[in-house]
Formats: C-alpha cells, structure tokens, sequence
C-alpha cells in the first residue's frame, strides 16, 4: 500500500483485528452483490469505502423515480439510467481504487454460477424469491459464503451462510417447502432509513466474513423492528431434509 492508501484506510488498520494485513485482504477480495436497491445501495457503498478491491455489482433494472426514496446510491439525473451504470458511477467517485464491474442481467443459470464462482463474498440484496433460492443454491455448490437481507414496511432481518461450514444452514432451510413466504416492499412499502439500517449490516457482515474476524451471524437471524425499535436473535439449525444443503442434496 501506498501513503495515500495508508491513509484512506488508516481508522480501519489501527484496528487490532485489521490491522494492514487485513486490509491487504480486505483490497485482494471480490464481493459480488445482486441488486442495486434499497439494501443492495447501502451495501456496495460500504463495501467501496471499506476497500474491498472488485465489486461485481449485477442488477437488471433501470433507475425510477420510485426508487429515489430509499436506493441512495442513484441520484434524480440517473432515472433511466441502468441501475449498474449508476452505481458504478457513484462507488468509483467515492473510491477510485475499487474495481467495480457491472453485471447488467438478472443473475441466473450459468451466469449466476459463473458470477458467484468468482466471489469471496455474496450480498444477496434482490428483492424476489425466486432469485434468492438460485442464488443460495449456487452458494451452496460453490461454498461461498452467503450475506442475505430483506426489509418490508419497518421490519427487517439479516442471516449469514457459510456453505463451507459443517452444519451450517442454507437460505432454503430457512424457507423451506410449503413455507409462507415473507411478503415484498414493492407490494406494501418500507421506510426509508430501514433499507439503510439492515444494507449497512450486510456490508458489515460481509467484511467480516472477509477479514474472517468476530462472530458472524452464521446461524442466527437477526430481526429488527422499527417502530419498537427492537432487535431479536432466533437460533437456526440445517434441516437434513432441505433439498439444497440436506443429506440427500
């Protein structure tokens, strides 16, 4: 590292648990993260400013006016725009240092595998469960370490999946077969600083599972409500009947 590298990232090497091996780790790492929303904008950002060397930043959708709301990441003179575009554009401004690849599809099949294959890290911030299980599938196969997080209304929860780990639980023991499947913001709204809050969480956890520091949320979900402005833990365990991760998988 240089001195202008020294000292962009100097409050994190002062660290004991970064230190500037850390950071070396934290700037050879590549973290891909699915959606440039409302929790995938929080993320990305922290993920530049923490140095996380390449971010595959993968999302189909253009920018809306709707979005505005809470996808910090676009500003009004991007609307049209690709999401990816207008992300790439603001994570390189922030910090000029990270590679920011763009992924202008929405991830599945072979480009998801593809895609993941190449991570250290997965950010699922998508917004459909139809991507979250093909993401954590590819997860699974690939043992990459999977951050996921969702937000509705003025709730929201955050889990880790370490693939790699004996015993470890995937997304889809969480949700399995025939399970009620949470409902979507797009459907009943969500406040503003909450995608914040729980996207900010998911970078935090992510360069944690980087750095391989502290005790990520590998088994726990963490719940949080707004409005009482309260956080719960609920313990998970690997269901040997998933089909994903399961015995029989």
């Amino acid at each position: 590292m240089d001195d202008n590298t020294l000292l962009r990232y100097s409050r994190q090497i002062m660290l004991p648990q970064v230190d500037a091996a850390g950071q070396e780790r934290l700037l050879g790492a590549t973290a891909l993260i699915v959606g440039m929303g409302g929790l995938g904008s929080p993320a990305a950002l922290y993920l530049a400013a923490a140095g996380v060397g390449r971010l595959l930043i993968a999302d189909a959708d253009t920018v809306d006016l709707s979005n505005l709301q809470r996808q910090v990441i676009h500003r009004n003179a991007d609307i049209g725009r690709p999401k990816v575009a207008s992300a790439r554009d603001t994570l390189r401004a922030l910090n000029p240092g990270v590679a920011v690849e763009m992924l202008e599809t929405r991830l599945e099949g072979e480009a998801l595998e593809a895609a993941v294959a190449r991570a250290d890290v997965v950010v699922d911030a998508s917004d459909n469960f139809p991507t979250r299980f093909a993401i954590n599938a590819a997860c699974v196969r690939r043992r990459t370490p999977l951050v996921s997080g969702a937000a509705i209304r003025f709730e929201g929860q955050v889990c880790v999946f370490h693939a790699e780990r004996e015993g470890s639980p995937c997304y889809r023991c969480l949700y399995g077969e025939g399970a009620e499947l949470p409902e979507t913001c797009s459907e009943n709204g969500v406040i503003a600083p909450l995608v914040g809050i729980i996207g900010s969480l998911q970078a935090l956890e992510a360069v944690k599972v980087l750095l391989g520091i502290g005790e990520t949320l590998d088994g726990r979900l963490l719940l949080f409500d707004a409005l009482a402005m309260e956080w719960r833990t609920l313990r998970l365990r690997r269901d040997p009947a998933c089909p994903v991760c399961g015995g029989g998988h």
